[in-house]
């Protein structure tokens, strides 16, 4: 069995929840240069991500829940984790972005992976606190990717980890394949294949998982 690790936005997705997030309140554009700083390994993502959620204290459960059924998946990457799971393999989603804008995307297409790894924003009275929590703050996407082969029994080698910023790094570094997605410049340099649509990813993804499945 192969386990397929995707980041999520920026990957699948190419909605940034951060920014879906600011833009009720008025932090859009803090938001989308934080996020380019941490992609670009400017920053370490934990800072960011605690920067960009601070920014974002106050912002109503309603308008949280506007700005996650706003994110949408890329065209073609419901087929492609249909034509997955489909095959026996192993999908999983590992992200440091949140858990409702991932699910939200996921139902809206009628699509499902078998893992997702991810952050939460904490609310109270009704409002984002302004913290976030979850795995994947200090925690990095190679011990996430190295638990869920554990689990599901199979080598680091026998796994494919697809993304595109500094923070999929980590998980890039350790799978047995490095899929970069339109990847950062300072991430380019550390991906097997690269990839600029999920046409291409599908045909690469598709042909891995035969070879690792014999």
């Amino acid at each position: 069995m192969t386990v397929v690790a995707f980041d999520f936005d920026g990957t699948l997705s190419d909605s940034e929840m951060t920014v879906l997030l600011g833009d009720r309140c008025g932090v859009a554009a803090d938001m989308e240069d934080i996020t380019e700083r941490a992609m670009n390994d400017e920053i370490g993502y934990a800072e960011s991500l605690r920067e960009r959620s601070a920014l974002l204290k106050g912002l109503s459960q309603a308008d949280a829940k506007a700005a996650f059924d706003e994110v949408v998946l890329r065209e073609g990457a419901a087929d492609l984790i249909e034509d997955l799971n489909d095959a026996g393999v192993t999908t999983a989603i590992l992200t440091g972005g949140f858990e409702r804008g991932v699910a939200a995307a996921l139902e809206r297409e009628d699509v499902s992976v078998d893992h997702i790894v991810s952050n939460r924003l904490p609310m109270a009275d009704g409002n984002l606190t302004g913290d976030v929590e979850g795995p994947l703050i200090e925690g990095t996407k190679d011990d996430a990717l190295a638990d869920l082969a554990a689990d599901v029994g199979v080598d680091l080698a026998e796994t494919i980890a697809v993304g595109d910023g500094a923070n999929d790094l980590p998980m890039l570094e350790v799978a047995g394949l490095a899929i970069g997605f339109e990847p950062k410049p300072a991430v380019e340099p550390h991906c097997d294949v690269v990839v600029t649509s999920m046409a291409e990813a599908r045909e690469t993804l598709l042909e891995e998982t035969a070879v690792l499945e014999r």
